[in-house]
């Protein structure tokens, strides 16, 4: 008699909860990664445009204004850390992002976005 190769029914219905428990957490950290995403995004391009090494309020304001039209919520123009560098400006912002995940299990994220 020949041995059957394969996976049983149980051992695929483990993979499927274990895939499926991953695929929940990815949908959950997802928004907090794409909002990173985009905040590193703007903070470089500032950081790289020449019209904007005037003055620390230029800054900020053009900040405001990226993330008003890509809708960050979790960084303003006032949390920024603005330094001087040579002939340019340095641009940081750095956030913390608590997402529930079930219960009384949370994720607590920190993000760091530099421009220089």
């Amino acid at each position: 008699m020949r041995r059957q190769k394969g996976i049983s029914l149980s051992g695929l219905l483990v993979i499927c909860v274990i895939l499926v428990a991953v695929a929940l957490l990815g949908f959950k950290l997802f928004p907090a990664y794409t909002e990173y995403f985009k905040v590193r995004k703007a903070v470089s391009e500032i950081a790289r445009n020449p019209e904007y090494k005037s003055s620390v309020k230029e800054i900020q304001a053009a900040f405001d204004r990226r993330a008003a039209i890509d809708s960050i919520s979790v960084v303003g123009g006032k949390d920024l850390e603005i330094t001087k560098q040579g002939d340019g400006v340095a641009v940081s912002a750095s956030w913390s992002v608590k997402v529930p995940l079930f219960y009384n299990v949370s994720a607590c994220m920190d993000f760091e976005a530099r421009g220089e």
